[in-house]
């Protein structure tokens, strides 16, 4: 099959104008036309008045390789690749050990799929509960200010992607088109099929806590075992190796082969890891509010006459500004239609994510408005970022009234440097509730400096943005993990043999779908390394 990318139509064209195009594109008669299939839809919204959709598609034709010598040096047509997934081993019958996986979150899950997949029948380890006890716990917070440090946004079972827009893009380079792979068992999950071809697809809350359960359901019908409520206290390490691993209850789980896929929030497990030894070093992150406006003026921004129609949906955006202190401000994690939520893993703290649903119809557009830092501003050791992050959580926490309820503020009293009284015309969706204050200590003199200087440049992209009754709530803290796990080209410890580093936590990943290939890279590496041993093993059992 061919692939035609940037073939671009009317936003309210019919179908039969897609096979007219393909035609017209390629230069060939109607006859030697066979067949398509969309692999991506996007949208061109550049110019508000003109919107266009743009498809990416796999093209069935007569003469194949006459229409490929025509368009050879033509970057938009190309032969389509494939992209089925392929395993690298399969586990032999001669395994003695199992692998440990610690942490459920998508990397963790795909790490457990893919070595269940491969007939490795992984034991999967994760602090929190099962989906389901934990989405009770978590809206105990939002609703009753009740909290389970170990049940809650960031740990259980699916991970802190599960409470969250559900975003199944990503930046990252893919070759090998494990992305597909995470896409396609999302689908045998339950996800929407469209996942597979819209531009920039996602899920919501709701969807992903009945596909992370089929996918649970999947490894255990492969041999793998989940145990919840089981965190990792310890580590065993001999003489640099990994030999297994202590829990919380005093039962010890023997294993060279340990992922450590434990997300961006288990501190404790960090403070653990350093502290025996493994190389840890600290790592850039953000720092900042969430901001929420009514949907509809972003709509009208982004798209003009065509906000509201249905194939647009909710718009979303993506915003950064250089500032004059040196600092960069920049939109993250952008939620259209969706909530502001509690997010705090600790007691005592207050912590703000975004989340949608499916549908992102709820009245407000929310995101991440943050000020990138690195280790510069917290020099003290590997850990420091995380003391950074435990200060200004403990400091929102008080200035939210020490009850869970969040710091909030309009914005044109933040930029006047006036404590917020009252709302105006938005109201914020953050639950248990709002306390509304001066945020101007809510995080460091140059965060705010950056973040006053960043808004009114924002609102000249998007107008409307720095309105007076827009609402900033503090603290967002969590945008990546402020530590990097250093790993080598094998994706082990570079001084800690067959512990295996992954995902957001270890620092090597940012969102859902960019954990999971994470998980599945080194899944595969530990498969490789296991079937070696064996392999070794056996050789020396002949000599």
């Amino acid at each position: 099959m061919l692939r035609i990318t940037e073939l671009k139509l009317p936003l309210d064209h019919v179908e039969s104008m897609i096979k007219t195009a393909i035609i017209a594109r390629l230069g060939i008669a109607e006859q030697d036309f066979i067949a398509y299939k969309v692999f991506r839809l996007g949208h061109d919204a550049r110019k508000r008045n003109a919107i266009e959709l743009v498809y990416t598609l796999d093209v069935e034709v007569k003469n194949e390789a006459e229409i490929l010598a025509r368009y050879q040096n033509d970057p938009h047509i190309s032969v389509t690749p494939d992209t089925t997934y392929q395993f690298v081993t399969h586990a032999p019958v001669q395994l003695k050990q199992r692998p440990i996986v610690i942490g459920t979150g998508p990397c963790g899950l795909f790490a457990g799929l893919i070595l269940a997949q491969m007939g490795f029948c992984p034991i999967i380890l994760e602090r929190g509960k099962e989906v389901r006890e934990r989405t009770k716990d978590t809206f105990g917070l939002w609703r009753q200010s009740k909290f389970n440090p170990e049940s809650n946004v960031q740990f259980g079972e699916g991970g802190a992607g599960t409470f969250s827009d559900g975003k199944l893009y990503t930046q990252i380079k893919d070759p090998h088109h494990y992305g597909r792979k995470v896409l396609t068992e999302f689908v045998k999950a339950g996800a929407p099929a469209e996942i597979l071809y819209v531009s920039k697809p996602h899920i919501g809350t709701f969807k992903l806590v009945t596909m992370v359960e089929q996918i649970r359901a999947t490894i255990e019908s492969l041999g793998g075992e989940i145990r919840f409520q089981s965190r990792v206290d310890e580590l065993i390490i001999d003489n640099g190796q990994v030999a297994g691993v202590i829990l919380a209850n005093g039962e010890t789980i023997e294993s060279n082969y340990v992922v450590l896929a434990v997300g961006h929030s288990a501190r404790d497990t960090f403070k653990m890891l350093y502290e025996r030894g493994v190389y840890i070093e600290a790592k850039p992150f953000s720092i900042g509010f969430r901001i929420e406006h009514p949907q509809s003026l972003i709509d009208v921004c982004r798209f003009g006459k065509q906000a509201g129609h249905p194939l647009l949906g909710a718009a979303d955006y993506k915003l950064v500004h250089h500032c004059k202190n040196g600092r960069s401000v920049y939109s993250f994690c952008m939620c259209p239609g969706g909530t502001v939520v509690a997010a705090t893993s600790e007691e005592g703290h207050v912590v703000t994510n975004g989340m949608s649903q499916y549908s992102r119809n709820e009245r407000n557009a929310n995101s991440a408005l943050v000020v990138g830092i690195t280790p510069d501003d917290y020099p003290e050791h590997p850990l420091a970022g995380i003391d950074l992050q435990r200060r200004l959580e403990a400091h929102a926490f008080v200035l939210g009234g020490s009850n869970y309820q969040a710091p909030a503020q309009r914005v044109g009293d933040f930029l006047t440097h006036q404590s917020s009284t009252k709302l105006g015309s938005v109201q914020p969706s953050y639950t248990p509730n709002v306390h509304l204050t001066d945020l101007s200590s809510a995080l460091p003199d140059y965060a705010i400096e950056a973040l006053r200087e960043a808004l009114p440049a924002f609102d000249k992209k998007i107008k409307g943005f720095a309105m007076d009754d827009a609402i900033l709530t503090a603290v967002e803290t969590r945008t990546s993990s402020p530590i990097r796990i250093k790993r080598n080209d094998g994706y082990q410890s570079i001084n800690t043999r067959g512990l295996y580093p992954a995902g957001e936590g270890a620092g090597y990943a940012g969102g859902i779908l960019s954990a999971a290939v994470d998980g599945i890279k080194v899944a595969e590496a530990v498969a490789l390394a296991m079937v070696e041993n064996v392999g070794a093993d056996l050789s020396a059992q002949r000599e």
